[in-house]
């Protein structure tokens, strides 16, 4: 979901904004990035451009490859530190390895972030199923197994925005709200959620929800090249890694 730092307002007016502007140039979709193209996305003049960047390129924040740059590693281990990913992945971690033993399959625990899923951990899985997804990375919502928990549980003026721009990603991607609607019912109602190659094709996916209290706080989900055998089983492993990563919480 691009969002130029240009396009609201006077960006840069402190020099906390625009180093803000520079890092808000990068996302899911631009992750390697030119001083210019940094310069145009972020809105500002290229030598501000060019210094703030020498400077977060010295403290890690940003790293230079092959002639561009890219968001560096400090940038990630602050963003650890955040509560919700801290609790969250430590409390997760032994069941999605647990998960993981008993499936060889990738291993997702995601939350919300806006209108997107943010993934907080991923196990890659032996088989040669394609994966998009990567630690610290953004998603669709309606076309991942995570999202549609996450949207089956979000609020009201969440799914309408979502529902609202069903953007088709695979031809097996569902973009008519109404069946959305309905396939967001029968997550409520059964406890987990499906996808068939709506993200990546050859991908499928089942994922249910990880609940603090009385809210969804979370969604834990494999991704496996077929639903059409162990469905029962997948869901049984991930309900059971999802009890455990609630009791912790």
């Amino acid at each position: 979901m691009p969002a130029m730092a240009g396009n609201t307002g006077t960006p840069g007016a402190t020099v906390a904004g625009r180093v803000m502007a520079v890092l808000g140039a990068f996302d899911e979709h631009h992750r390697r990035l030119t001083l210019s193209a940094i310069a145009r996305r972020a809105g500002l003049p290229p030598p501000t451009v060019h210094r703030l960047v020498g400077e977060l390129v010295r403290h890690g924040a940003l790293a230079r490859e092959d002639g561009a740059y890219v968001v560096g590693r400090r940038l990630w281990d602050i963003g650890l530190l955040a509560p919700v990913q801290t609790t969250l992945r430590e409390a997760a971690s032994p069941f999605l390895h647990d998960v993981y033993a008993t499936t060889l399959a990738t291993v997702h625990l995601a939350v919300r972030d806006g209108d997107e899923v943010l993934y907080l951990e991923r196990l890659a899985g032996r088989a040669s199923v394609p994966v998009v997804s990567s630690a610290g990375s953004t998603l669709p919502m309606h076309c991942t197994g995570v999202g549609k928990v996450l949207l089956a549980h979000a609020p009201e003026e969440v799914r309408s925005r979502v529902l609202g721009s069903l953007r088709r990603v695979t031809p097996y991607t569902v973009t008519r709200p109404g069946v959305l609607l309905r396939q967001l019912e029968r997550v409520r109602r059964e406890g987990y959620a499906t996808t068939v190659e709506e993200m990546t094709l050859g991908a499928c996916s089942v994922a249910v929800p990880v609940r603090r209290g009385g809210e969804v706080a979370a969604a834990v989900a494999v991704v496996v090249p077929t639903l059409k055998r162990d469905r029962g089983r997948l869901v049984t492993a991930l309900q059971v890694a999802a009890q455990g990563i609630a009791r912790r919480l």
